[in-house]
C-alpha cells in the first residue's frame, strides 16, 4: 500500500503541472498497487505478475464475491483504457478527465486500504 500512496502522490504533483498522461499513468499504477495489495494473500503471486492477470483476479476474486464493491472493479478498469489510451495511442487526456481519474484513484486507494485494515482487524475474515 506504501507503493500506492507514492504512486497517488505523484499522480497529483504530474496532474498540478499539467502532465495530464503522467498523472493518468500514474493514478492508474497507484490503483494496481492497491489492487495487489488486496490480492496478496488471495492469490499466487504469478497471478498478478501483469496488468490483465491482476485487473482479472482482482474482479474474480474480490469483486465477484462481494467483498469490495462492483464499482472499484470499473474503476480499475476505466483506468487501465485511459492509461492504454495516454501511452499508447497518442490520444489526449483532457485535464478534467485526468483529475476525474485521480479522484477514482484515491477513492479506490482507500476503500482497499479500509478493507485490508478491516480483514486486518477480523481474523475470521
Amino acid at each position: 500500500m506504501q507503493k500506492a500512496a507514492r504512486a497517488l502522490a505523484s499522480a497529483r504533483l504530474l496532474l498540478d503541472a499539467g502532465d495530464t498522461h503522467g498523472a493518468c499513468n500514474r493514478a492508474y499504477y497507484a490503483m494496481f498497487d492497491a489492487a495487489r495489495a488486496a490480492l496478496a494473500s488471495e492469490a499466487e503471486p504469478e497471478a498478478t505478475r501483469t496488468d490483465n492477470r491482476l485487473i482479472a483476479a482482482f474482479g474474480l476474486r474480490l469483486i465477484k464475491t462481494g467483498r469490495l464493491p462492483k464499482e472499484l472493479g470499473r474503476m480499475l478498469n476505466r483506468a487501465e483504457q485511459v492509461r492504454l489510451l495516454a501511452e499508447y495511442t497518442g490520444g489526449a487526456v483532457e485535464p478534467q478527465d485526468a483529475s476525474e481519474l485521480l479522484s477514482q484513484a484515491g477513492a479506490f486507494v482507500r476503500a482497499v486500504r479500509d478493507y485490508l485494515e478491516g480483514t486486518a482487524a477480523d481474523p475470521h475474515a
